[in-house]
């Protein structure tokens, strides 16, 4: 295996994602619980979330989102070195979801193992694939996020049931030689275990196997403190932009685009009102896909792609909150 132990720059160097075809919208959710659409557009900003179908399995969503990814970067699976998979859904407790990608694209010499960390998991997975090529270890990583949430949402409680959708999106990273300054300049991650019961999922673990009384008391499904989460998200990813940018010597007024985790608009803009960021300069899909934890920032990463948003030269930060509590945030020149 070739060694890049002077490798300087570590490059996005293609996108793909997917989300499932069913579409649930504001209307539907209606016609489920006490809510309606003007609620959940004020509360959230969002206005329709993608449902996987019964035979769909996050694998599935993430080999789709793989292939995509591949074709854009314009590598061959076998020069695969790693397959990172952040979920919080995977098919099972193991094997990972990563080796049934693995075997799904055929790349038979690739190392692959999940991370876990919600819905900040694709900048945790970022933060290892750019370690993993840094140190010389791998050259080419595909790094994939993929989430079935509606498998666990509680679809009787209007706080939590609005909020997720499913869908997958993958980047592949490859190091680079060369003087140019492009490239993923730095990335940082963070984590608070004081705060878990603020977002998880008890049941199914070793603390509390799945039981005919677990299931009945529903603790399999999705739990979150609303209000505590969005006070402290909002802390915390502000807190972890302006990290990025001192750090790294940069102002906000460097920013070209901020991508941050769709979790909620009225956190995306109070992110934004404490950065003194602009409308202008952030991704904001969130209306058509909901919460796809680790998978919404790398899916508005593809998208802004597709859409002409990102350049080659701009500044792109991005940065997300999840249980745990996890967060963290990544510098990128593209």
């Amino acid at each position: 295996m070739k060694r890049y132990f002077q490798m300087k720059r570590i490059k996005i160097i293609g996108t793909g994602s997917y989300v499932p075809e069913k579409v649930l919208t504001n209307f539907d959710i209606e016609k489920m619980v006490d809510t309606s659409d003007e609620w959940i557009r004020t509360r959230t900003g969002m206005r329709e979330r993608r449902i996987a179908s019964e035979k769909e399995k996050t694998s599935d969503l993430a080999v789709k989102a793989a292939k995509n990814a591949i074709e854009d970067s314009g590598i061959k699976p076998e020069t695969i070195d790693l397959i990172l998979v952040a979920t919080a859904t995977p098919d099972m407790f193991f094997p990972s979801t990563a080796c049934f990608v693995q075997s799904a694209i055929g790349a038979k010499r690739s190392a692959a193992f999940d991370i876990s960390a919600a819905c900040a998991g694709y900048i945790y997975a970022l933060s290892v694939a750019e370690q993993f090529i840094r140190s010389g270890k791998y050259e080419t990583v595909l790094l994939i996020a993929s989430e079935i949430f509606s498998r666990y949402i509680d679809w009787t409680d209007r706080s939590t049931c609005v909020l997720f959708g499913d869908g997958a999106a993958a980047t592949v990273l490859k190091g680079i030689d060369g003087k140019k300054k492009d490239g993923i300049i730095s990335t940082l991650i963070y984590s608070d275990g004081r705060y878990a019961e603020f977002l998880y999922l008890r049941g199914g673990g070793s603390s509390c196997p799945l039981t005919h009384e677990s299931i009945d008391n529903k603790l399999h499904l999705l739990k979150m403190k609303g209000n505590s989460t969005f006070k402290i998200a909002v802390k915390n990813m502000t807190e972890a932009a302006r990290e990025s940018l001192t750090s790294n010597g940069y102002k906000v007024s460097d920013i070209d685009l901020l991508i941050p985790h769709q979790a909620n608009k009225r956190i995306i803009d109070a992110v934004a009102e404490n950065l003194d960021i602009p409308q202008e300069k952030i991704f904001i899909n969130i209306e058509k896909y909901g919460n796809t934890s680790a998978a919404s920032i790398p899916l508005a990463l593809d998208e802004a792609l597709r859409e002409g948003r990102i350049k080659e030269g701009d500044l792109i930060l991005m940065v997300a909150f999840g249980g745990g509590l996890t967060w963290g945030s990544a510098l990128i020149r593209w």
